[in-house]
């Protein structure tokens, strides 16, 4: 039987490694005379390796066959055929570089013997079928791979071919069941049989067999191929290993001139400038050794008759032969121009983008006109510009109210802030650039200047020889007043300002003069508030009988706005002491005025001697009413009615409020929500008086409670505000545990003790402000003090008089003897008229001199003026001009009538007796 031998190639692909074992090459025989219709009767061959031999073609199993008597077969081959060192007769064997068609298309030969059944079974029909030979040599191909419906159609032509006769169709086919019983896959195939002869002449037949879905796919992928290729809206090019270009596509074509095939054997030296070329050649190369793909290398170059630089993103991929050959490079190529200024325009939108961003982020976070400034300048250099400087009006800052509208552009300005990129550059070329700080103006014909008045933009002319490039005069606008002028420039070397830049530079100048003009506004609302604040404190340092006073308040930086904390020492009858301590919440002028008119009132209530508990219920009503335009009633009448809380317009308080008698050394607490007074006895350490806190003012509708405490002499006492005690970044706790540790040395001078609390604590926060008031007890010594009581009787009066002249002369107060006498005998006359119970008489030296009637009725006198044909009625009106001051106050047994007259020595003017008596007729 007639043997198809195939090519023998040198590689590692199956089909390859069978053609290197087959029978040495490929043979191609023609016969010059033969049949007319291609079929041999008789044919020639070469021994065969039998039928258990395995394949067709094996080199051992003898040599070649030759196809004679007009039978021809035909093996296609690559061109050119290089031919070998020998040939034998007509046959010449001939071999080819790798890779074949045969690496594409499956084709396979098998022999049938005369009995109908597989006799030879070839390599390329054990990979096509999936049989070995061993298997495959003895079956009935028409029983093992047609179909049961068509093996007799099959059986027929089986016969006709072992007459003698070809054939070739596309047959069908399934493959045998295995071993395992599993149902053989199905398929198609084009057959040629070949009818022969065999050693005994008997007739016998080679089938080629080629796998038509391969056929078919092939067919496909050529079509497909051919349609990216051609008709793709991107430049395609197939460049060869030598990194020629091989083929070239219609777009490429179109693109750099030419025809298509006009574009054969050139490299990219040829289409791209010489370093761009160079970096392209390396990188082919790369992908041609590595078989690493590139994907979106970005190429710039020119294209026939234009002067605009081109960028096209080019994607590479090595491309191999069927057989795995390396055989080029496929480079997919789109221009990008467009694309690319449409990313440096959206690039340039994203930094504008970003730099408004950030100026919303870092702008007027500290409620500071210099700070602002340079905020502003910290954001636009260098990302905007190289040197920027920020100019306000000097009245602005001054304080100065401008009317709306544009301002002067050649009035006074103050450098407040400059930053620069380039070191020791000056701004503009020419005169000596202007000192931060520095208060200058533009000339009236200046670009500056009308920058100013028009409140628009404007480009400064750059000067010859300078450093800077560009310039642009940015008035800084808000609520339609220009407060200054914003300068940005970029040197040499930059891109010059545009249109862009502009809208940008006036974006970025009125969010900054907007921050400005709110610092500016915020600034003189705070020291407004300070004024008002300073001026409702205690002026200089507060005195009080039996206390040494010592005091301090820190107010909040500008940026946490003006508190309402307050303290005050007042002077009450009797050589009596109120210290008060309060806290207003919230800031601003609200809370300084709200301050003031709660500091008004608790002067107002001390005054009138009521008990602490009674000073904070007046208090908390007041408080309730500030927030009501009808007062504390329509306030009250409001919370009796459901609707829904203002919360701007209530005012919440705390308060201590603490009453001191320096003749007892009692004190007397009542607290509204307020931190506990912190006491320092000598000898011991610091504690916290546990006063009950009642609810803040302002709550109302619960009763504040007293506490009473005895002072020892040299007691140390200390009232604050939690300013002093609390911060963001120490609690309560943690502070007043602080100030309770700084108080070690209650013995040193108070001012001295005042300033070691305040270095030792957390005081420069500057979140709250804060309130101290610090008092060491020395209380009246008992010679200083002249008690008495008296009978009810009218011989009292007298006894009265006696006990003031003696205890003044003690006191070496000879002068205050008369006046003393007839104020003391009114006082003391008038308890016996209209008071109840026995009458007490107190003398206090301190200051002042005090003389205090005391007895057991309710009813207050009341000053009147007597007519003058009254008999009675001036002994009230004698003490008003006799002493210095005269009141009454309610105890809890009765009331209190007392006079105070100043001291010989306090450089006062006594009024004498005679006359003021002749005064009242």
């Amino acid at each position: 039987m007639s043997e198809i031998p195939a090519k023998a190639t040198e590689s590692e692909d199956p089909s390859d490694r069978a053609r290197a074992e087959a029978a040495g090459g490929s043979a191609m025989a023609a016969a010059p005379d033969g049949p007319s219709d291609g079929v041999s009767d008789d044919a020639t061959n070469g021994a065969s390796g039998g039928a258990a031999g395995g394949a067709t073609g094996d080199a051992s199993a003898g040599t070649p066959a030759l196809a004679t008597s007009g039978t021809s077969v035909e093996v296609p081959v690559e061109a050119p055929l290089e031919p070998l060192a020998e040939a034998a007769g007509d046959v010449v064997w001939q071999s080819s570089p790798p890779g074949s068609m045969y690496d594409y298309i499956k084709v396979a030969s098998f022999s049938i013997g005369a009995d109908g059944l597989v006799d030879q079974w070839s390599l390329r029909a054990e990979q096509l079928f999936g049989i070995s030979a061993e298997r495959a040599v003895g079956m009935d191909p028409i029983e093992a791979f047609v179909a049961a419906d068509r093996r007799e159609f099959g059986q027929r032509k089986m016969a006709e071919i072992l007459d003698g006769r070809e054939w070739t169709g596309v047959v069908p086919f399934r493959l045998p069941p295995s071993d395992g019983g599993d149902e053989g896959a199905e398929g198609l195939a084009e057959v040629y049989v070949m009818p022969t002869t065999t050693e005994d002449g008997e007739r016998a037949a080679v089938c080629i067999v080629v796998d038509v879905r391969t056929l078919r796919r092939i067919e496909t992928d050529l079509a497909a191929s051919q349609a990216i290729f051609g008709q793709s809206p991107f430049g395609f090019l197939l460049i060869d290993t030598d990194l020629r270009v091989r083929r070239a596509n219609q777009r490429f074509a179109s693109v750099f001139g030419g025809d298509v095939d006009g574009h054969r054997g050139r490299t990219v030296h040829d289409y791209l400038p010489r370093s761009e070329a160079e970096r392209v050649a390396a990188t082919l190369r790369r992908v041609l050794e590595t078989g690493d793909s590139i994907t979106d290398m970005h190429v710039s170059g020119f294209v026939p008759g234009s002067e605009e630089r081109r960028h096209w993103s080019v994607n590479l991929y090595r491309v191999h032969s069927g057989s795995g050959r390396p055989i080029g490079i496929a480079w997919l190529g789109t221009d990008i121009t467009s694309r690319r200024a449409a990313a440096r325009e959206a690039a340039a939108a994203r930094r504008n983008l970003a730099l408004l961003n950030e100026a919303g982020a870092r702008i007027g976070n500290s409620l500071d006109l210099e700070t602002t400034a340079r905020e502003l300048l910290d954001v636009v250099v260098p990302g905007f510009c190289d040197l920027a400087t920020v100019d306000l009006y000097q009245g602005l800052l001054a304080g100065d109210e401008t009317p709306p509208g544009f301002a002067d552009g050649s009035a006074e300005l103050r450098r407040v802030a400059f930053a620069s990129a380039v070191s020791d550059a000056p701004f503009v070329g020419g005169p000596a650039p202007v000192a931060v700080g520095a208060v200058h103006h533009f000339p009236f014909n200046s670009t500056c200047a009308d920058a100013l008045r028009t409140a628009r933009p404007q480009h400064v002319p750059a000067e010859e020889g300078g450093l800077i490039q560009s310039t642009l005069a940015v008035p800084m606008v808000a609520h339609d007043t220009v407060v200054g002028l914003a300068q940005f420039s970029r040197t040499k070397g930059s891109e010059p300002f545009g249109d862009r830049d502009r809208s940008l530079a006036v974006e970025l100048a009125a969010r900054a003069a907007v921050c400005i003009d709110n610092a500016r506004l915020y600034r003189r609302e705070h020291e407004r508030a300070l004024i008002l604040q300073r001026s409702l404190l205690p002026p200089g340092d507060p005195e009080a009988s039996g206390l040494d006073i010592a005091c301090r308040y820190l107010p909040g930086n500008a940026a946490t706005e003006v508190g309402g904390d307050w303290f005050d020492v007042i002077e009450l009858p009797g050589h009596r002491t109120a210290l008060v301590v309060g806290d207003v919440m919230g800031r601003g002028l609200r809370a300084a005025v709200a301050m003031g008119e709660l500091r008004t009132a608790v002067r107002t209530l001390a005054l009138l001697d009521l008990e602490p508990a009674e000073v904070l219920s007046a208090l908390d009503e007041i408080a309730r009413g500030l927030g009501t335009p009808g007062g504390v009633q329509q306030a009250t009448r409001a919370a009796r009615q459901p609707r829904d809380a203002d919360l701007s317009e209530v005012y919440l308080a705390t308060c201590v409020y603490a009453v001191y008698d320096s003749v007892t050394r009692r004190i007397t607490f009542a607290n509204a929500g307020h931190l506990p007074p912190v006491l320092v006895e000598p000898g011991e350490t610091a504690l916290m008086l546990d006063v009950p806190p009642g609810m803040p003012l302002g709550v109302g509708g619960e009763p504040f409670e007293e506490v009473e405490v005895e002072l020892p002499e040299g007691a140390l006492l200390a009232l604050y505000t939690d300013g002093l005690v609390e911060s963001r970044d120490h609690p309560l706790d943690e502070g007043l545990q602080a100030f309770v540790g700084a108080l070690t040395d209650p013995s040193r001078p108070l001012e001295d003790v005042c300033d070691h609390v305040l270095n030792t604590l957390d005081t420069h926060h500057g979140e709250d402000d804060i309130a101290l008031l610090m008092a060491r007890v020395q209380g009246l010594p008992a010679d200083s003090v002249g008690d008495w009581t008296l009978p009810r009787e009218p011989r009292s009066v007298g006894r009265a008089r006696e006990y003031a002249r003696t205890q003044l002369t003690a006191w070496d107060l000879e002068p205050l003897v008369d006046t003393a006498e007839l104020l003391v005998s009114e006082l003391v006359t008038n308890a016996l008229r209209y008071g109840e119970g026995e009458i007490r008489l107190r003398l206090l030296l301190d200051r002042t001199l005090v003389c205090e009637v005391w007895d057991a009725g309710l009813v207050q006198p009341r000053r009147r003026r007597a007519r003058d044909t009254d008999e009675g009625g001036r002994g009230l009106q004698l003490v008003g001009l006799l002493s210095a001051a005269w009141g009454s106050r309610r105890t809890p047994r009765g009331k209190t009538v007392w006079f105070e007259l100043p001291l010989p020595d306090a450089g006062t003017t006594l009024t004498d007796p005679a006359e003021a008596l002749l005064s009242l007729f």
